[in-house]
Parts: structure tokens; sequence; C-alpha cells
């Protein structure tokens, strides 16, 4: 009897010479096209410097308000208020700090943490305006942002 052998020389292999250009060429394409945006400040900010300073373990439960003078001088002259990208009244801050809430999930909402950016020059009337509806709105974790203070501030 004789035996018979496959001859099987064709390989199954992928060709993977081509495959770093692949991912490079990716990875720029996805460089390129990202925008990473962030909230464009329509208000005056000359924030005072501080002397203690901690920082947030969570910044995804930090929501942002700016408050001074507007820039565009159209809008008058008297601080006002900006959440994102839009100028408040202060009657809009409590629906403001519930569509913020509606972002997180169930557990978090309680935990958001309302970061204010207050111009030095801006009356302290609007800021206390301001906190008396984030309490109304049941945010009661307040943050005032701030540089740190340095040597030459003295």
């Amino acid at each position: 009897m004789s035996k018979f052998k496959k001859k099987s020389e064709s390989s199954q292999d992928i060709p993977t010479a081509a495959l770093p250009d692949i991912i490079f060429m990716l990875l720029f394409f996805f460089m390129v096209t990202t925008v990473l945006r962030e909230t464009e400040i329509k208000v005056k900010q000359d924030i005072p410097r501080a002397e203690q300073l901690v920082k947030l373990e969570k910044k995804k439960l930090v929501s942002y308000l700016y408050m001074g003078k507007p820039k565009d001088e159209n809008l008058g002259s008297e601080p006002l208020v900006q959440a994102n990208d839009a100028f408040l009244g202060i009657d809009g801050i409590v629906q403001w700090v519930n569509q913020e809430k509606s972002k997180l999930s169930e557990v978090e909402r309680d935990q958001i943490t309302i970061s204010m950016k207050v111009d030095e020059e801006t009356k302290m009337g609007i800021v206390v305006d301001v906190q008396t509806e984030l309490r109304n709105a049941n945010a009661r974790k307040i943050m005032y942002a701030t540089p740190q203070k340095t040597a030459d501030d003295n």
C-alpha cells in the first residue's frame, strides 16, 4: 500500500506589514478631526487670588457659573451670569441646575458642585442672589474658583 501525502504549501497567514501604517493614519485622522471644546467665556474675568486651595477629585460633577461685566459692550455694563455658552437671568438658575443634574446619574445628582468664577469687581448683591437660587435648586455644594496666591501678589 502506498501512502499519499497532501501537499499544502499555501500559507494562511494574514499580512501585517501595513498594520502600523493604518493605525497611525487612523490616529492622525482622529487627532485632526476631534474638537476639544471648552466654554467660551463672555464675561470679564479678573479673579481674586486665594491662599488655600482644595483640588477637586471628580471634575465631572462640577458645573461652572461665570459672573462679571460682559465683554461685548452692546450688552451693557452690569454684571451678568453665564452658564455654558449662554447668559442666564437670576430666575433661570434653578432650571439650569436641574438640566445639569439630569446629565448625571441618579446617584451623583446630589453630589453636584457649582463652581463660581466671579470677577473681583462684581458687586456682592448678584452673588447673593445666585447663591439663593442655588439653594432653591438644592445645589448646596458651592465652590469659588480662584488661582493660587503667589509671592508676587503680596
